[in-house]
């Protein structure tokens, strides 16, 4: 949303708006699987904190890691393989397909790093931290909102430089929640 409000306030204007558009239910499905085994995570955290069994949950913490991964490698594989008919799919035009693929090219690489994130923060949340897990999420956004002003306009780097400042920010995001 963010790289949304300075593309289009850009030389790139609704164009590039919609191509940035076209490439966001891409990374709500990247969050939907994030986010399930994230809260599915957090539930057994809780579950075995309850419990008194910390080791349960360290393992279930570990395993939604991995499936995390191998999911995000699968996802991040279907994005540039298919790119051009999943972004037509989504509402693509001739007019945005290219500046839509580049943007998806940058972000689909950092898949993995951009789940992992999604998917910690409720661990983290239940693991009663819940102003930490917010942080972690906070500090990806303002990165991104720091920026991408800079790589938009400073350096013109355009769609792709809004794709590298998001990913900036959710790589710095990843690292505060691997601090925890």
């Amino acid at each position: 949303i963010v790289d949304q409000i300075f593309i289009g306030n850009s030389e790139f204007d609704f164009l590039g708006t919609a191509a940035t558009g076209v490439v966001f239910p891409l990374l709500i499905v990247t969050q939907a699987f994030s986010w399930w085994i994230g809260d599915g995570c957090a539930a057994q955290l809780s579950i075995e904190q309850g419990k008194q069994e910390t080791s349960k949950a360290k393992r279930s913490i570990g395993t939604g890691i991995v499936f995390v991964f191998v999911i995000s490698i699968i996802l991040l594989i279907v994005a540039l393989t298919a790119k051009e008919p999943i972004l037509k799919l989504f509402g693509a035009t001739d007019l945005t397909i290219e500046m839509a693929s580049s943007y998806l090219t940058v972000l689909a690489i950092f898949f993995p790093f951009f789940m992992l994130q999604n998917m910690m923060a409720p661990v983290i949340r239940s693991d009663g931290s819940p102003i930490y897990s917010m942080l972690c999420l906070a500090v990806g956004a303002i990165v991104d909102i720091i920026l991408d002003p800079i790589f938009i306009f400073v350096f013109k780097w355009g769609i792709e430089g809004a794709a590298w400042a998001t990913v900036i920010g959710q790589v710095v995001g990843l690292v505060v929640v691997l601090v925890h």
